[in-house]
């Protein structure tokens, strides 16, 4: 499915519900530009919230075990796929595109039980 742009004047509503949609998602955050090349900021982190600051001109993507801090955006694109977004990429004013892309935490297998047992006589 093709990227939707998310219009300026939407974003902090936006990221807001996104968030309370999102938390708790495992996320993958790439930054990519000529002056940099590709880098892994974070790995498969627990998500806590995407916000934008207007007055700071800021989006902040907070995960588990970092804050990823994008000064000057320029355009918010959200991708979708078949059960939800699976991405949010983010252009700043530097030229940078930052990916964060989610995926669902991995569930454990419920521990067996074994039925209590009864003593033969």
């Amino acid at each position: 499915m093709a990227a939707e742009q998310i219009d300026r004047a939407r974003w902090s509503t936006f990221l807001d519900a996104l968030t309370r949609t999102l938390v708790g998602k495992q996320a993958e955050i790439e930054v990519a530009g000529l002056d940099l090349g590709d880098q892994i900021e974070a790995e498969w982190a627990p998500l806590i919230g995407i916000t934008y600051d207007e007055k700071d001109d800021l989006i902040e993507i907070a995960l588990d075990e970092l804050d990823h801090l994008i000064r000057s955006p320029r355009a918010v694109f959200v991708d979708e796929g078949v059960g939800g977004i699976v991405a949010i990429a983010i252009d700043d004013g530097d030229g940078r595109h930052h990916i964060v892309k989610l995926k669902d935490p991995l569930a454990l297998p419920a521990p067996e039980t074994s039925a209590p047992q009864t003593a033969a006589r």
